[in-house]
C-alpha cells in the first residue's frame, strides 16, 4: 500500500481512505455484516484511514466501526471523526453545535461508541455560525493535550476559517468534496491549504456514485439523500451520464474501470490529497483499490479535461438550501 503524509503536521496514512458513512443508511438500507467485512478487507489490504461521523445513523456508524475493530491492534487504523451535526428522531437535520462544552461531550460519546481511548483526527463537521472557530478548535486542542485526540482536522470550511483555525492549533487536513465534477476547491481553498501545509481528504470522488460507471439512472430508494440532489434529477442526470460515457471510452482504452479513472484523477492532483472511497461492499472496495495501480499520463489528464472540463456538470453540488450555506461555498 502506498502512503502519503496528511499535511505537514499529520500522520502518514494509506493513499486511499475508506469512508464508512454509506454503511449506516445514508444511501438507503445497508448490510451490517457486509459493512464489517468491507472494513476488515480494507484493513487487510493496507488501508489505514477510516472516516466516520457521530451523526451517521445517529451513532450507528461509530458502533459499526468499533465492532469491526474489536480484537485488532488499535494502531492498525487511523480513525477520523466528524462531529457537531444535530438530527432529530426522524433523521432530519437541525443544524450544528460546536460550542466548547458540546465538543467535549460529543467526544466522550464517540469514544464509548467506538470503544477506543483516543481519536486520531477529530473535526467539526461544519462551521457553527454561532461559535467562533477559534473557540471550537481551542476546545479540541484541550482534548489533544489531555490525550483523547491526536490531530485536528476541518471539514467544508473556506479560506478565512482555515486561516483562523490554523492560527489556534496545527490543522492536519481539510475534508471536502473533490471530484472531476466538483472542482470548486481549486480556486481559493486548495491554494490556502497548500500555503499552510494542510492536507486534503477528498470525499465524493465518485460524486455519490454518479461517475462510478455503475449508475444507470435508476431511482434511489427510501432514505437515500441523493433523491433530493439536483445532479441526480431528470434533465441533469442525463447530461452528467453523457459525460461519464466519454470517460468510459478512455477507461476501456486503458483497460480499467470508470471508477478507477475517476479516483486516479483525484489522486493525481497532488501528493497532499487522499481520496476517500465510500465502498459499502467488498467488490466495490476491490475496484477502488485497483485505482492505485492506474498511472495517468499527461496525455490522459489532458484527455480527461477535454471529456469533463471544469464546470461541465449539470446540477448544484448540494441537495438543499441548508447545505448551500456551507462556509466552503462563501468564496
Amino acid at each position: 500500500m502506498q502512503h502519503r503524509r496528511l499535511g505537514k503536521t499529520g500522520p502518514s496514512v494509506s493513499a486511499l481512505g475508506l469512508g464508512c458513512m454509506g454503511m449506516s443508511g445514508m444511501y438507503g438500507p445497508a448490510d451490517r455484516a457486509e459493512g464489517i467485512a468491507t472494513i476488515h478487507a480494507a484493513l487487510e489490504a493496507g488501508i489505514t484511514l477510516l472516516d466516520t461521523g457521530d451523526f451517521y445513523g445517529m451513532g450507528h456508524n461509530e458502533m459499526l466501526v468499533g465492532e469491526a475493530l474489536q480484537g485488532r491492534d488499535r494502531d492498525q487504523a487511523l480513525i477520523s471523526v466528524k462531529f457537531g451535526a444535530m438530527r432529530d428522531p426522524a433523521g432530519a437535520w437541525l443544524g450544528y453545535d460546536a460550542r466548547p462544552q458540546a465538543v467535549k461531550s460529543f467526544l466522550a460519546y464517540t469514544l464509548q461508541r467506538l470503544r477506543v481511548d483516543h481519536i486520531d483526527i477529530y473535526r467539526p463537521a461544519r462551521l457553527d455560525p454561532n461559535v467562533p472557530i477559534e473557540d471550537t478548535i481551542g476546545a479540541i486542542a484541550d482534548m489533544v493535550k489531555a490525550g483523547y485526540v491526536r490531530h485536528i482536522g476541518l471539514s467544508e470550511v473556506g479560506p478565512d476559517t482555515i486561516r483562523r483555525a490554523a492560527a489556534v492549533h496545527p490543522i492536519c487536513d481539510l475534508q471536502i468534496e473533490y471530484s472531476l465534477i466538483s472542482r470548486g476547491i481549486e480556486d481559493a481553498i486548495l491554494p490556502v491549504c497548500r500555503e499552510l501545509g494542510i492536507g486534503i481528504t477528498a470525499y465524493g470522488v465518485l460524486s455519490r456514485g454518479l461517475i462510478s460507471g455503475h449508475w444507470q439512472g435508476e431511482t434511489t430508494g427510501p432514505g437515500d439523500f441523493r433523491t433530493h440532489s439536483p445532479r441526480f434529477q431528470e434533465g441533469n442526470v442525463e447530461k452528467n451520464l453523457a459525460l461519464v460515457e466519454g470517460l468510459r471510452r478512455l477507461a476501456e482504452a486503458k483497460g480499467v474501470s470508470v471508477a478507477q479513472i475517476a479516483i486516479a484523477w483525484v489522486a493525481a492532483q497532488g501528493d497532499d490529497i487522499i481520496p476517500l472511497v465510500g465502498a459499502r461492499r467488498r467488490d466495490r472496495l476491490a475496484e477502488a483499490l485497483g485505482a492505485l495501480d492506474v498511472k495517468l499520463t499527461e496525455e490522459d489528464l489532458a484527455a480527461i479535461e477535454r471529456i469533463i472540463p471544469k464546470g461541465a456538470a449539470a446540477g448544484d453540488r448540494y441537495p438543499s438550501a441548508q447545505m448551500a450555506m456551507l462556509d466552503s461555498e462563501r468564496v
